[in-house]
């Protein structure tokens, strides 16, 4: 019996030494102090830091290994079925988590600047029967919403291991990175050292967000059908180009094959690129 006369058998026997090289490869690098052992230790602890900072579980380490069981698989599927393209299956398994907490960082500090309002206002009304502007903080905790409350929590909780009430406002500040959460909370520093009648500031604070909140909500309806048109923009010439293609398969030979195409072609995604911003930057509105 020839084994060369069973390809499947020599694929298969050649898709294990693969996975036998590479897995040794991966043992080596991460087996002391390399390049992929600093990279795996910053990636886990940016991870790990993403994922407090949202009130989860740290569990970047997990992650990376799920990442890495993930990459397997799609390799030995693209290489077991003989998929075209099947490279670019690795791409949402590479980018996803930080796409994921990126994502999910977007949508806490939007909730957070929806919840300004109610943190000032509370913390105004707060102030009317409890002198000390910390103790105020403390009472109206349990009725904010969320995730606000667990901010507020994570401010006081600060505050019992030794920082003041200014210090834990500037690093949630820091922490945020947010415009309107700064200038919410600037203002809101700013009543604490001057003095005066703070509740009276802060009630005044939380009309001008309020108000600008309205006026946030009045732009992005104004805006929905140009935003919309935007996305046409963006993805309508690759339906068209792949329509173009099915029907007929040399129909754009001439700019795939000649330089006077790949100019052409140059030149088109140039401007469709720069169409792209200028509606970007004309839809971005200031308030």
């Amino acid at each position: 019996m020839n084994l060369l006369d069973h390809p499947l058998l020599i694929k298969a026997g050649g898709e294990l030494l693969v996975a036998v090289g590479v897995s040794w490869l991966i043992y080596a690098a991460f087996a002391g102090d390399t390049v992929l052992t600093r990279y795996y230790r910053k990636y886990t602890a940016h991870l790990d830091r993403s994922l407090k900072l949202l009130f989860m579980p740290a569990v970047g380490e997990k992650i990376f290994l799920g990442q890495v069981f993930a990459l397997c698989a799609v390799t030995a599927l693209g290489l077991a079925i003989d998929l075209q393209y099947w490279y670019l299956g690795l791409l949402p398994v590479l980018g996803g988590p930080l796409f994921w907490v990126r994502n999910k960082r977007t949508e806490h500090i939007t909730r957070l600047e929806g919840q300004l309002d109610t943190l000032i206002m509370g913390l105004a009304n707060g102030l009317k029967t409890v002198p000390s502007p910390s103790a105020a903080l403390g009472s109206i905790v349990p009725v904010l919403p969320t995730p606000m409350r667990l901010e507020i929590d994570r401010l006081l909780k600060e505050m019992r291991i030794g920082s003041t009430l200014e210090q834990g406002i500037l690093n949630m500040s820091a922490r945020l990175q947010s415009i309107d959460i700064d200038n919410a909370l600037s203002a809101l520093l700013i009543g604490l050292q001057v003095g005066g009648n703070l509740p009276a500031v802060l009630e005044n604070t939380a009309a001008t967000i309020r108000e600008m909140n309205r006026l946030q909500g009045v732009v992005k309806t104004k805006t929905s059908d140009a935003r919309a048109q935007l996305w046409v923009l963006a993805v309508f010439p690759f339906v068209i180009c792949g329509a173009f293609s099915a029907l007929d398969s040399t129909y754009f030979e001439p700019l795939q094959t000649t330089f006077a195409g790949t100019l052409v072609v140059t030149l088109a995604l140039g401007l469709w690129l720069a169409s792209l911003l200028a509606a970007r930057k004309i839809l971005k509105v200031d308030l």
